[in-house]
């Protein structure tokens, strides 16, 4: 009898130890450093807006933000290895558009479904490209370049950044739209294919923030962007203006592995909400053209995702874009 009450008791006071430990208050966030993964390697805008953001923000959380490039395979690289890490707010992704919008149309095998795996934590930038020529191109507007390449024989070559970038589909869609007739030739980056425009090599090519000042210096030609309106900086015409509906818009945005607590997703997305309203957040962004802030609520960002991801998918799908 008395191992009996014995062992009741013993039970009693792991029952009683379990409670208080889960009614103990939870360790506060961030006690330690803090990971943050970017796509591509330094130096480039994925980069330049990962370090502008991870300074305050450290400075908001009271840890270091520890910036750690791991390029390769279009983002997915990254996109695995947070996927794959601990869902406890120590290791983030600064993830771009093409990871959840593009590749799960492009490859054939994907080590993770970014969709599934890896949960928006916030927006943060906003991009649009620019459609640029040769200044030599016997072109003056953007009417003038869909006419001439329209009238080609044998069809003009176009640059991209390489193989199934956004950069290349915004191209492909707006052969969709216009019923032009162009020939791809893909380069290892925005700077190559920058000069190959400039060399007479390509006739055109869709830039983003690189562009930008080449256009403004006249070594590249800018002839429309390819956001919903009009660029007041550069002042060019939307491709929208001219056919309807047409739009690419990158974006970048914060990700954590899925299973990460609400109360951490909530404090993060709060705190980088709040740099993005401050002045000078967008005043570094617009310096080194890498685009807007881009503040959403979580369900117009998720509905972003869903509608770019569908998109894209019907563009690949028409156009027959593959990747080695």
């Amino acid at each position: 009898m008395r191992s009996v009450v014995s062992c009741l008791s013993r039970i009693a006071l792991a029952a009683m130890l379990a409670m208080l430990a889960s009614a103990a208050p939870a360790e506060p966030y961030p006690t330690r450093p803090i990971r943050l993964l970017v796509s591509f390697p330094p130096g480039g805008a994925s980069d330049l807006i990962a370090r502008t953001l991870g300074q305050p923000l450290s400075a908001r959380l009271g840890q270091p933000i520890v910036v750690e490039n791991r390029p390769g395979s279009n983002g997915n690289i990254a996109g695995e290895l947070a996927a794959r890490a601990a869902p406890d707010g120590y290791t983030l992704l600064m993830a771009p558009s093409s990871l959840l919008a593009v590749n799960p149309h492009l490859y054939a095998k994907m080590a993770i479904d970014p969709l599934k795996e890896l949960l928006p934590v916030a927006s943060l930038v906003s991009n649009e490209l620019i459609l640029a020529v040769d200044p030599a191109l016997a072109v003056k507007s953007f009417q003038d370049f869909i006419a001439l390449a329209r009238a080609a024989r044998p069809p003009l070559f176009y640059a991209s950044i390489g193989n199934g970038s956004e950069h290349h589909l915004a191209m492909e869609f707006l052969k969709q739209r216009s019923g032009i007739d162009l020939v791809h030739v893909p380069y290892r980056g925005g700077g190559p294919a920058a000069i190959g425009v400039m060399a007479g090599d390509v006739a055109a090519m869709f830039g983003g923030g690189s562009v930008a000042p080449l256009v403004q210096s006249g070594k590249l030609r800018g002839l429309a962007v390819s956001g919903p309106k009009r660029s007041a900086v550069l002042d060019l015409p939307a491709i929208a203006e001219v056919y309807p509906g047409y739009e690419v818009t990158l974006w970048q945005g914060l990700f954590a592995p899925v299973g990460t607590p609400d109360a951490i997703v909530a404090r993060l997305r709060s705190e980088v909400n709040a740099i993005l309203a401050q002045p000078d957040f967008a005043e570094k962004l617009a310096a080194a053209g890498s685009g807007d802030p881009y503040v959403t609520t979580p369900a117009d960002f998720a509905a972003r995702i869903r509608s770019d991801h569908a998109r894209y998918g019907k563009l690949i799908k028409a156009a027959g874009v593959t990747v080695d």
